[in-house]
């Protein structure tokens, strides 16, 4: 694929495809290799986080902090396999897998209490209190059988959300989906108080 001004072969299209488990159409994989090289801005085949976040739909998501952090820079191929998370097309074991990824900041393939209280924090920023955000995590771990010192692998992870009652929650890994799901937790919460 050399630099980002060069042009997509065949090969290198269907190359895209098998690494990002074929989340797109080769006809998408031309149009964001586009958006990859206006990305560029020094046409060196690799856009920085700050470039990434150039984009509106990513610049003002809350979670774009973290986002940045997921991102120290990409070629094409994690660029396209880094959007897969949000097509049609990803498996639902793609989407949680990148869902969890947001979650595990450190990248140590743990998530803690405190992980899923930051999540929230952004998503919820002064919406509901921080004592709020503490009972809802706490009642969803709970409900799925976990404590506040417990330490969730990518396994636990799957296998929690995919007890969600709606399938809808998880189709795909959008802050409109996070918020549905914490208006959810926290009717809940709020219920049984």
């Amino acid at each position: 694929m050399g630099t980002a001004s060069s042009m997509l072969t065949q090969y290198d299209i269907e190359e895209v495809q098998d690494y990002c488990n074929h989340s797109f159409s080769q006809q998408e994989i031309v149009s964001l290799y586009q958006r990859f090289c206006q990305l560029d801005r020094n046409g060196g085949g690799f856009i920085s986080s700050d470039e990434f976040m150039s984009v509106p739909e990513f610049a003002v998501n809350p979670l774009s902090q973290r986002l940045l952090r997921m991102l120290e820079g990409l070629n094409f191929k994690e660029f396209v396999a880094f959007l897969s998370a949000f097509s049609s097309r990803a498996s639902l074991h793609q989407k949680i897998e990148f869902i969890f990824k947001v979650y595990d900041s450190d990248g140590h393939g743990k998530v803690k209490f405190d992980d899923v209280l930051n999540v929230l924090r952004d998503l919820t920023g002064s919406y509901i209190s921080e004592e709020q955000r503490k009972q809802v995590l706490a009642h969803v771990l709970e409900e799925a059988g976990y404590k506040e010192d417990s330490l969730l692998v990518l396994a636990d992870f799957m296998k929690t959300r995919l007890r969600l009652k709606s399938p809808s929650q998880v189709d795909r890994p959008t802050v409109e989906g996070y918020k549905r799901s914490l208006t959810e937790m926290l009717s809940k919460v709020v219920k049984e108080d």
